[in-house]
């Protein structure tokens, strides 16, 4: 069965907990602090795997977490980081945040890797906390919490030219007849209901991969036929080879065809529309196509469109229109690759916190603020960008934190702490 969009829930580790403790050994009552840091999380690795051609295994396991890291122990001991968890997609697989629909990568390779979600740091054990004046600080640090999503997985199948049309109108054939591809073939709509690919071998040129895009109909980007399933699959195509029936074996006039389906594609995508494209007049071994090739013809080749008189089932003006597709290719050497659109520091738009946070007052200079809102903030939030900074300065003074550390008593120069930040606070 093809399956190409499905939903998961992927998760990362959280980070393991600092320990609190301090060295004791026979004779010594009072040792320093000993507390070891936290094991960092695990990540969330997407890689692509040219084996698979569908996201048919995703319809029985939706749920992925990677391993959290261990809390850390006495004796200044390290706790274990947790295993990544390594989720294999087909390659032309976009991955998308379920939410806002945004693009968070693109894997357009085998064996391409891409870290969706980072594990969790994880919090320092009391020994960091020791200063001159704090020589034994009785608390350490959480590990971060890991971020989670729902993401959509969306196979954009990898293929230079896709053959576009009508249902009925020789695709699957035109396929067979120019690869070693076998695709169903009936003279019914639909016979069709998967994309097929085949490598075509260019005489003047590399070979290229051939699509076969089944579905396409009038209303097709609105979710009539099949097209609302399989028009993703034209994005990834460098050239379109639109094919038409010359013979109008159905009634239908090949030159308004043409029309409709381009404009399901500009509806679909109006990028769609930038992709070179040539006309496949079909069936042209069938008495009186040969006027619809001439009716294609005035109507088009002025706009720029390269019209080719053919028959699939004879094999007629096949090789003129594939050396055609390949002198376009060669002209067009760049892969389509979808630009990530996701940026981490968005998530925390969403309102995380209507909940308490508390504030701890620590040898009259250190404040440690913590709660599940602010844990999350600073997990979801990356302070090291302009837009990320701006947002945790205002997330601070919007929930109140600031104004709480002033009524506690907060001067200049004092040292905050916000689970995995430290700095010291100035107006």
């Amino acid at each position: 069965m093809f399956v190409d969009r499905v939903k998961i829930h992927i998760k990362g580790g959280n980070g393991g907990n600092g320990m609190v403790s301090f060295y004791r050994a026979k004779y010594i009552t009072h040792g320093g602090p000993d507390g070891g840091d936290g094991g960092r999380g695990g990540d969330v690795i997407f890689v692509g795997d040219s084996s698979m051609n569908t996201l048919m295994d995703f319809r029985y396991k939706r749920s992925f977490k990677a391993e959290n890291g261990q809390d850390g122990g006495k004796l200044n001991c390290f706790g274990k980081s947790g295993n990544d968890v390594v989720i294999k997609v087909p390659v032309g697989t976009v991955i998308r945040e379920a939410n806002s629909n945004q693009i968070m990568a693109d894997i357009t390779k085998h064996g391409e890797q891409k870290i969706i979600i980072k594990g969790g740091k994880g919090g320092k054990g009391n020994q960091h906390f020791a200063t001159a004046t704090r020589q034994a600080p009785r608390y350490a640090e959480r590990g971060q919490t890991a971020k989670e999503y729902d993401v959509i997985l969306e196979l954009k199948l990898i293929a230079d030219v896709g053959l576009i049309g009508f249902p009925n109108v020789g695709k699957s054939t035109i396929l067979s007849m120019v690869t070693n591809a076998n695709p169903k073939i009936a003279n019914y709509h639909f016979t069709t209901l998967a994309p097929n690919l085949g490598v075509v071998q260019s005489r003047i040129g590399e070979d290229f991969v051939l699509a076969d895009i089944p579905g396409l109909v009038e209303g097709a980007s609105e979710g009539v036929g099949l097209g609302h399933e399989f028009l993703r699959h034209v994005e990834r195509t460098k050239v379109l080879i639109h094919v038409v029936d010359a013979a109008a074996l159905e009634g239908d006039d090949p030159v308004e065809n043409f029309k409709k389906i381009n404009q399901e594609l500009m509806e679909y995508n109006p990028e769609l529309m930038k992709r070179p494209q040539v006309i496949a007049a079909n069936k042209t071994d069938i008495p009186d196509a040969e006027k619809n090739v001439i009716r294609l013809k005035q109507a088009y080749e002025k706009e720029g469109y390269q019209v080719f008189a053919i028959s699939a089932a004879t094999n007629k003006g096949l090789d003129e229109m594939l050396e055609a597709v390949a002198k376009i290719l060669k002209e067009y050497p760049e892969d389509i690759i979808f630009e990530q659109e996701y940026e981490e520091y968005q998530e925390v738009e969403v309102e995380v916190d209507k909940e308490p946070f508390t504030i701890e007052v620590y040898d009259d200079n250190y404040y440690v603020v913590t709660g599940t809102g602010v844990e999350k903030m600073i997990g979801y939030t990356n302070i090291d960008t302009e837009k990320g900074f701006a947002f945790f300065q205002r997330y601070l003074r919007e929930k109140g934190i600031i104004e709480a550390l002033e009524q506690k008593g907060i001067k200049e120069g004092d040292t905050v702490k916000i689970y995995g930040l430290e700095f010291d606070y100035y107006k």
